[in-house]
């Protein structure tokens, strides 16, 4: 089980001895209720607010944006192949159909009986050169916009390759700039697809040259490809052509990170 990220505020903040309304006046806020809010669940923070809560507690705003797993107590219960799948399908199998149930089912009685899959081989250690990806907990929309969520998310931290990424194209200066997020909308389609993870480089802050970024523009969260118009404005581009580009002021755009990589291997 994940913390949200409204369990990972009221964590953090409880964990520093300060109140609700000592955070809310850390960050600049007139109203503790506003703190409530976010650790109840009823509204959602902005980038900008996360990292207002990530100073004041002397956090890295990755502790807040990160999912979390929450720790349980440990187990000398030693389950089989077989069990850990059932165990899966019954906790995220409920569009998988009966048949294919079956086949998997099966397919893992066989590992269990042939000995291919052991205790010591669910869990495999990194290959080569292959780091974590860290998986922000945050969906940006590749439409009208989004704010910062706290949405259920299948994929979590991803096993990747520095050398075979670099291989395909993708640029980066170190691995641990480079995170996921999750596209949302239709509106960068045929580049990046509806719920598209995509790997961002979150060191670049700053517009660099055409290209998508994920970026906040009126306290929303958008993906979207940015060209300068003007010195005062970007051009907001969607790659669909159904939906209109638009313009909008560049010092109302804060850019959070760069787009490199749909993870189908698109360059973007």
């Amino acid at each position: 089980m994940n913390e949200s990220l409204s369990q990972r505020i009221k964590r953090l903040r409880k964990a520093t001895g300060m109140s609700q309304a000592q955070l809310a006046e850390a960050c600049g806020w007139k109203s503790q209720s506003r703190v409530g809010n976010y650790e109840a669940g009823t509204r959602e923070p902005t980038l900008a607010d996360i990292a207002a809560m990530a100073s004041a507690l002397g956090v890295d705003q990755s502790e807040l944006l990160l999912s979390q797993p929450v720790v349980e107590a440990p187990t000398t219960t030693v389950r089989s192949t077989t069990d850990l799948v059932k165990l899966m399908l019954a906790k995220s199998g409920k569009g998988i159909p009966e048949e294919a149930r079956q086949r998997l089912i099966a397919a893992a009685e066989d590992y269990s009986l042939s000995g291919v899959m052991s205790d010591d081989m669910q869990r495999p250690g990194l290959v080569g050169d292959e780091v974590r990806i860290a998986h922000y907990d945050i969906r940006a929309a590749m439409g009208g916009g989004q704010l910062p969520h706290d949405y259920p998310e299948m994929l979590k931290d991803i096993r990747v390759s520095p050398s075979h990424l670099r291989e395909i194209g993708v640029e980066f200066e170190e691995h641990y700039h480079l995170k996921v997020v999750t596209g949302w909308g239709q509106s960068m389609e045929p580049t990046i697809k509806h719920r598209d993870p995509l790997i961002v480089n979150i060191n670049v802050r700053d517009f660099v040259g055409d290209g998508v970024y994920l970026f906040v523009w009126d306290d929303l969260l958008y993906i979207k490809r940015l060209q300068v118009a003007d010195e005062e404005h970007y051009e907001m581009i969607s790659d669909n052509p159904r939906h209109k580009d638009r313009l909008i002021r560049r010092d109302m755009t804060y850019i959070q990170a760069r787009v490199l990589l749909v993870w189908n291997a698109h360059l973007v």
